[in-house]
């Protein structure tokens, strides 16, 4: 026990009743906030945000295969084709884009007559661009617009060259008629665009399909299947006739070589003949009784024959010798 501290519970009292004062205390009410002081930030923090959201609202980016087209109460003040990234006006401009890339454009099928008076439906298609995009909103005022405009002068520029044109030479891939008529046709519509100052430019017309309407498909089958008959029967006629001349030079010139060497033969022939009689005639002369016994003896093998009858005189020679006797 603590000698200057009678009360050793004094501790634990002192604990307690400060646990019972703070139980027991009653706690202070916070003051209300006051807006006015921070009114100021808070509108300074809104004019920021309302900045910056209008800002972001009227920043707007070219990219490289597109044009923009910035108006002011519809009209056109400007027109952007560098890539970056640029401002408008806020409120009073609107900006809006059109395609720097070339473009694909399916030319509605149409039934024109060719010079021969028949019909076809032609089936095309074209790569366009706009080159001038003020002229062509000016204009023609939209893309489907422009693409109207130029789809009919296509239109007007097919009828008229296939019109000049036979149907025969519009099928026929290898006929020339037809080698340069899509690079003309694209010529003469690019002059019609120009001279209406559309703003546009075509760079390739083609034709993708030619067809014949129903009602005419089968008679055109047929005479093509004719005239493809004909032309067969004509180079069926044509080999003929070549193979004919072919034969003939052929045996011709087969007679003209068997004549040479026959006639060479012939020749070869004689000098022999001619070498063996002088050899004959060489030989026989150094006995001239041994030639006639040898001439007799070969024309027996010529006249005795298995049923061969000769009837001659006892005393002749020739019997003499056919029968053995030669003096």
């Amino acid at each position: 026990m603590d000698q200057n501290n009678p009360n050793p519970f004094a501790s634990l009292e002192q604990k307690f009743n400060e646990q019972f004062k703070n139980k027991n205390k009653i706690p202070k009410t916070r003051e209300p906030l006051n807006l006015k002081k921070h009114m100021k930030a808070i509108i300074t923090l809104t004019i920021v945000f309302a900045a910056l959201i209008i800002l972001l609202a009227n920043v707007y980016v070219v990219k490289e295969n597109e044009y923009r087209v910035v108006r002011q109460f519809g009209e056109v003040v400007d027109l952007r084709d560098d890539p970056g990234i640029y401002m408008k006006v806020p409120f009073v401009q609107s900006v809006s884009s059109l395609p720097r890339y070339q473009m694909t454009y399916n030319v509605s099928e149409a039934e024109i007559n060719t010079k021969d008076k028949k019909r076809i439906i032609i089936d095309n298609y074209a790569v366009w661009r706009i080159t001038q995009p003020k002229a062509m909103i000016t204009n023609a005022g939209t893309l489907l617009n422009a693409e109207a405009r130029m789809e009919e002068f296509i239109y007007s520029v097919v009828r008229s060259e296939l019109g000049q044109l036979n149907y025969d030479e519009i099928i026929n891939d290898e006929n020339t008629s037809r080698g340069s008529l899509n690079d003309r046709v694209t010529a003469r519509v690019n002059e019609l665009l120009k001279d209406d100052n559309y703003g546009v430019e075509v760079v390739d017309v083609r034709m993708k399909r030619t067809d014949l309407p129903p009602e005419n498909e089968q008679s055109v089958y047929t005479r093509m299947i004719s005239e493809r008959q004909s032309i067969a029967q004509k180079y069926l006629s044509e080999g003929d006739a070549e193979k004919r001349t072919i034969e003939a030079s052929t045996d011709r010139k087969v007679q003209e070589m068997v004549a040479i060497a026959q006639k060479e033969a012939s020749i070869i022939a004689a000098s022999g003949e001619s070498e063996a009689a002088k050899i004959y005639n060489q030989s026989f002369s150094k006995d001239p009784e041994f030639y006639a016994l040898y001439r007799t003896l070969e024309s027996y093998k010529k006249t005795i024959g298995d049923d061969t009858m000769i009837i001659l005189p006892s005393d002749s020679p020739y019997a003499k010798i056919l029968s053995g006797y030669l003096e």
